[in-house]
């Protein structure tokens, strides 16, 4: 009799908790399925989280485990990221398309395994931004377009970055308690609409900063090899 760790089921439970985590996204495309958006972003982060966690407890971790978590990543937040699109038109639609791309660089460079990892931001954290975006212009009531363009124009760029996002809170989040954390407090946002604008602030104001200073001290780096002699992309 095979020992529980040599079975199919069991080597592939973190997979399943994979694709389980996409396979609701088909409520998006019922009719008026853009009503489910918000629960279905907070269900995929969760999900998303939840099978790296099971890989590393059930010591059960693989490379195609880790290229099947990319794809559904890119299947969910590609459908998201247009969606939203799709929703509000106009030059949303047209900015949710380019986030889109960068989406399917940023996960293609992950599944490459010669790619350059350690960079950009991840997909999930675009996911996160716009569930606060949304969250917070349903709170005081204002037009979301403008901040939806900001964000899908902000995440285009730091999907693809060459360099790292050190002070991300997701990031930051080292064991099991954290990362359980950091989906608990997406939860209180949507829940608790007076801490809404805390938690977001959060999020959002370490992206910003690692933002400009990482970007900063990158664009630096290249100024100082092309003044040496160097190429800037040594």
């Amino acid at each position: 009799m095979k020992k529980p760790q040599q079975t199919f089921i069991y080597r592939n439970l973190a997979n399943a908790t994979s694709i389980l985590g996409v396979l609701p996204l088909l409520l998006l495309f019922v009719e008026d399925g853009y009503l489910y958006l918000i629960p279905l972003i907070i269900f995929n982060n969760i999900m998303d989280d939840l099978d790296g966690i099971m890989a590393a407890r059930l010591n059960i971790r693989s490379r195609f485990g880790a290229d099947l978590d990319n794809v559904c990543d890119a299947v969910a937040h590609v459908a998201i990221t247009l969606v939203v699109g799709a929703h509000f038109g106009g030059v949303v639609a047209i900015m949710s398309m380019v986030a889109a791309g960068s989406i399917i660089l940023r996960v293609t460079t992950r599944v490459n395994p010669e790619g350059q990892t350690g960079n950009g931001t991840p997909t999930n954290e675009l996911m996160r931004h716009l569930l606060f975006v949304l969250l917070l212009t349903q709170m005081f009531d204002v037009a979301p377009t403008i901040f939806l363009v900001l964000l899908f124009l902000l995440h285009s760029v730091s999907l693809v970055a060459p360099y790292k996002f050190p002070m991300l809170v997701r990031g930051k989040a080292n064991s099991d308690f954290a990362v359980g954390s950091v989906n608990v407090a997406l939860l209180v946002a949507w829940l608790v609409p007076i801490a809404t604008p805390i938690i977001a602030a959060v999020f959002i104001s370490t992206y910003l900063y690692s933002f400009v200073k990482e970007g900063h001290g990158w664009l630096n780096e290249r100024e100082n090899r092309v003044r040496t002699g160097g190429s800037p992309e040594d």
